[in-house]
């Protein structure tokens, strides 16, 4: 059985497709539907495995056969509405991550990627040291949400070449990347009321390296020519998009990132400077693959299927139990 934690407007049914077409028994989760939508049971006796199992709207699933696992994307729990409190709402929240998250954490099966170390590497400043340590380049970055540390880091690097943005890019709060342009220069003092990363701006080309196990699919997202070359997500669709290949010893530095950060699947954001060089950005544990897989052949849900249908395939293992996560899915 391959249990896979994500909801319906995610892009993953083409992976569970081919898991079934294969004979695979995949059992898909939604964690937005506890507690107010589904049920978690978790039966322990007489010392013998405890019955797992969970109702959702798709039905049933007892979790005991479980080898492998998907952490592709959650929401947040959803608790009844008539939980009229903030702290009767936080309660009942929590009361649900700590029943399934546990739960999650013991099975005895392989997680791509194990949750603990998904959440943790969701964390840009924790990338960064890791992918230093790991042998990439990285570009020159401040943090920090003092306006006067702001403005020295702007005058260093010059007004044009610096990029401001935020440590997650939310659907419901979308902030793209921005060049600081003079008229930014007044709102610095709104630094104060959060940490606000700022880069010196690379030129160049992306790439997107979706990572799947050993495997690495690398394409090249050229936005140098389109209408906002600052921010490549804006404009993939006005940006030619071609598989590449890396060089060795990038490849293995991406590879030592991921071990560095325990995670088996990843898309890493880089950029190739016009001077051969690359530099590291960011690697997203859930991060998409379908917009390169159409626009390049690269076979990366036949990839994701395949590393999942391994994973099952091997025998149940017992490995040191992760630290747990605290509160609701986020």
């Amino acid at each position: 059985m391959i249990l896979v934690v994500s909801y319906d407007e995610d892009h993953t049914l083409d992976v569970v497709r081919r898991l079934e077409r294969a004979g695979r028994e995949v059992i898909r989760v939604d964690l937005a539907d506890f507690p107010a939508r589904a049920v978690v049971n978790l039966d322990y006796a007489d010392g013998e495995r405890p019955d797992c199992g969970l109702t959702t709207r798709t039905g049933y699933a007892s979790l005991g056969g479980c080898r492998a696992a998907w952490w592709r994307r959650v929401r947040p729990f959803t608790v009844d509405q008539r939980l009229r409190t903030a702290r009767d709402q936080g309660f009942a929240a929590s009361e649900t991550g700590q029943s399934l998250h546990g739960l999650f954490h013991s099975l005895p099966c392989t997680w791509v990627n194990p949750p603990s170390l998904d959440a943790l590497a969701h964390h840009k400043p924790y990338q960064w040291e890791t992918a230093r340590r790991a042998g990439l380049t990285l570009p020159r970055t401040l943090v920090t949400n003092q306006p006067e540390r702001a403005r020295e880091f702007i005058r260093d690097v010059g007004i044009g070449r610096t990029v401001f943005k935020a440590f997650l890019a939310h659907t419901e709060a979308w902030r793209e990347t921005r060049l600081v342009r003079p008229e930014d220069l007044v709102q610095l003092d709104a630094v104060r009321y959060a940490p606000v990363i700022f880069q010196e701006f690379v030129p160049g080309a992306d790439l997107r390296v979706t990572v799947v196990g050993e495997r690495l699919f690398a394409a090249e997202i050229d936005a140098s020519a389109t209408s906002y070359p600052v921010d490549m997500r804006t404009v993939v669709d006005q940006a030619p998009v071609r598989p590449v290949t890396l060089p060795p010893p990038l490849t293995d530095a991406l590879l030592r990132l991921m071990g560095g950060l325990g995670l088996v699947y990843g898309a890493v954001d880089l950029r190739r400077r016009p001077d051969g060089q690359y530099v590291f950005f960011e690697v997203n544990p859930a991060g998409q693959w379908l917009f390169v897989e159409h626009r390049t052949g690269l076979p990366i849900s036949a990839a994701v299927a395949a590393l999942l249908a391994r994973l099952d395939d091997r025998e149940p293992e017992r490995t040191a139990a992760p630290p747990p996560l605290a509160g609701s899915a986020a």
